[in-house]
């Protein structure tokens, strides 16, 4: 059987060390602070806020909440960003998606100042990791990458597959094993033969969306380190990408749904805003 990536065992142990960084910076004076700014009242949208603000009490980080009007104008959603921009006391910004269809979404993300973009999605941001250089990288990749670092496996020269290309998680995660010199394929809906790309990768990554995707059908490594991104409902049950209970005993180390990727963001999350508060004052 393949070992499990207990990512809720990762994660708070991260989440361990960024408490004590946030009470030596509480020690100094500096309180690192995150701003979550969530339009409408939609229940998925409130219960992730709510998680963010719990995650940010339990490790010292100040947060807070900009509740607004589903009804709100393009032009005063960005006269609230600039207003969290300009306040040299709020460390990291981050607008709860979705939207409301009436507003642009890339525009708000782009009013994000940069240096307080814990969610890494602005541009600029986007362009660093594409050259290696980004502080403040997407929270789920993040993750995903101390998900597979735990295993103390090797990433560099091994061939790396990300399923899924999407600008949140498969194109960001693709760069960071890149920048690990892994050889990467990314495949997606339209890759002509998946079972061979899967039988060649030594790593695995599936965020497709794809509720069981990867099953007993596919012939894996046994050597290979599978990371399921998955977050999909199957018979009313929350399920990954890959079909965990056959598939873990074809390989050697796998990350479960639940349990897996989903506690690392939000950890990352707070790891992020403690990189840009650190940032910020010159630490």
């Amino acid at each position: 059987m393949g070992k499990i990536i207990d990512g809720r065992q990762i994660a708070t142990e991260l989440r361990g060390r960024i408490r004590e960084e946030a009470i030596q910076l509480r020690s100094l004076g500096i309180i690192p602070t995150l701003a979550v700014v969530i339009v409408g009242d939609n229940k998925a949208s409130l219960s992730y806020v709510n998680s963010k603000h719990k995650a940010c009490l339990e490790n010292e980080i100040h947060s807070v909440k900009v509740e607004l009007a589903k009804e709100i104008s393009q032009e005063e959603l960005e006269k609230s960003i600039d207003a969290l921009n300009k306040d040299n006391s709020v460390n990291g910004i981050l607008v709860q998606l979705p939207l409301p269809k009436h507003i642009n979404e890339d525009r708000i993300l782009e009013k994000i100042y940069v240096e307080k973009d814990v969610d890494g999605f602005h541009p600029i941001n986007v362009g660093r990791l594409s050259v290696g250089n980004a502080d403040l990288i997407p929270c789920t990749p993040l993750g995903i990458m101390d998900l597979i670092k735990s295993t103390n496996e090797e990433i560099s020269g091994k061939k790396a597959l990300v399923i899924g290309r999407s600008n949140i998680v498969g194109k960001p995660v693709a760069n960071l094993l890149l920048a690990e010199n892994a050889t990467v394929t990314i495949a997606h809906s339209r890759t002509d033969n998946l079972h061979k790309e899967v039988k060649e990768a030594d790593i695995i990554v599936s965020c497709a969306g794809v509720a069981h995707l990867l099953d007993e059908t596919y012939d894996f490594k046994e050597t290979a380190l599978v990371i399921d991104v998955g977050n999909n409902y199957k018979d009313d049950k929350l399920v990954g990408d890959i079909d965990f209970d056959l598939v873990k005993d074809k390989v050697s180390y796998i990350s479960p749904v639940p349990g897996g990727v989903g506690p690392m963001t939000i950890t990352e999350l707070m790891h992020n805003t403690i990189v840009a508060c650190k940032k910020q004052n010159n630490l």
